[in-house]
């Protein structure tokens, strides 16, 4: 008997390097595809479901990194014709995985981000309000281009409901594009 806890205690001792490694490669991953996302944005989306669909808009946000944890935080506004939203995210990765905002929150008129993962160049987060559900994807296709698609569940499906196409504006693509 204390021949078996004794190796079960070695092959634990073993494996702890391996598992603070893994920990450390997906947040060294999670931290890279953020820092991706940082800088200025702006680009079309639309309502592709429900009451508004077909609705077009075109948004501008700033994207950025919370110091000190592992996250993004987008910040800007949408416009539809002459109407502008304010519109907003944050989220950082806590112990019990990441946790956040979409507006003021569910308390507020908003959403929150109740969990998350980063697979590649691309982020899923649940979003919670009462009742609804749904996710917002991200993907960061190249250096400059972020697609954001915002998706609720009805039943049992996913149905996409907002898709936003957002190229990056920032000084070094603006003085990239002024040099031509």
């Amino acid at each position: 008997m204390l021949k078996t806890a004794l190796k079960l205690a070695l092959i634990a001792l073993a494996s702890a390097p391996l598992t603070f490694a893994a920990k450390a490669e997906a947040s060294d991953r999670d931290r890279r595809f953020f820092q991706n996302v940082q800088g200025n944005w702006t680009g079309p989306g639309e309502i592709v479901a429900g009451k508004y669909k077909g609705t077009k808009f075109v948004c501008n946000f700033e994207g950025g990194t919370p110091e000190n944890a592992v996250g993004m935080a987008l910040d800007g506004s949408c416009r539809v014709g002459v109407f502008t939203q304010p519109m907003k995210a944050s989220v950082v990765r806590s112990k019990s995985g990441y946790k956040g905002t979409f507006l003021d929150g569910a308390a507020g008129k908003g959403l929150d981000v109740t969990s998350g993962k980063v697979t590649g160049n691309d982020v899923v987060f649940a979003l919670n309000r009462s009742t609804l559900s749904g996710a917002m994807r991200a993907r960061v296709t190249g250096q400059d281009t972020l697609h954001i698609t915002i998706s609720v569940r009805v039943e049992e499906e996913m149905v996409p409901v907002i898709g936003m196409k957002l190229k990056r504006v920032d000084s070094s693509a603006v003085g990239a594009i002024a040099k031509n």
